[in-house]
């Protein structure tokens, strides 16, 4: 079944740009460790133009990865002919996740819970495709730590962020609705990308939670 509830077309293509540059800038890295150690099979929510693909390591067996948006599931099919692991690109929505419950050993979910609309709803599906004691890998920008930054986060969030960047929202507690779902956070890292109290999504958390 097609989606039609994603259409970002301008964004997506202004995100594959711009996503790509950002590799240099540490992200590639960070995909790295995000994704070290995992096994089995996976399915990655909001899979984008596939810049995880080629990050995966051989001991993953299998990867159904999801993407509403039509321009960057083009690109994603491309990655993924280029993957080292077998991945299967496929339409559909945070939502509403296209997988039978408890079905996969691990969820990815990169740069994608700042835009879902309801992120309860996104991490209740993650939780019932993932198999009891499977994990979550996480790489998000996050609610900052700063007043001040917070303050900023709320104020673009209510006005022009989403609007401007396909339903990004700069400064969700994303940490706090992850443990919420049914997760216990095992592994956290907070960083800064780029290193500025000026952008509002610097604040970022990377890490492992465990379904209970």
């Amino acid at each position: 079944m097609r989606s039609q509830q994603v259409h970002h077309p301008l964004f997506a293509r202004f995100y594959a740009r711009l996503s790509i540059s950002m590799e240099s800038a540490g992200v590639d890295k960070r995909r790295d460790a995000m994704l070290a150690g995992l096994t089995g099979s996976v399915i990655e929510v909001g899979a984008g133009n596939g810049l995880n693909f080629a990050h995966y390591p051989g001991t993953v067996t299998s990867v159904l990865a999801v993407e509403p948006e039509q321009h960057l599931r083009g690109l994603a099919l491309i990655s993924a002919d280029e993957a080292k692991v077998p991945i299967t690109v496929a339409d559909g929505t945070a939502d509403r996740l296209p997988a039978d419950d408890r079905s996969f050993d691990a969820v990815v979910a990169s740069l994608m819970l700042c835009s879902v609309p309801d992120q309860a709803v996104a991490l209740a599906e993650m939780h019932r495709v993932l198999r009891p004691g499977g994990e979550l890998r996480f790489m998000e920008h996050v609610s900052s730590e700063s007043a001040g930054q917070r303050r900023v986060q709320r104020l673009v969030d209510a006005t022009i962020w989403p609007v401007c960047f396909g339903g990004c929202h700069a400064g969700r507690d994303t940490l706090a609705a992850i443990a919420a779902a049914g997760f216990r956070v095992e592994e956290v890292e907070h960083y800064r990308l780029p290193d500025s109290r000026l952008w509002p999504t610097t604040p970022h958390a990377l890490g492992v939670a465990v379904r209970a």
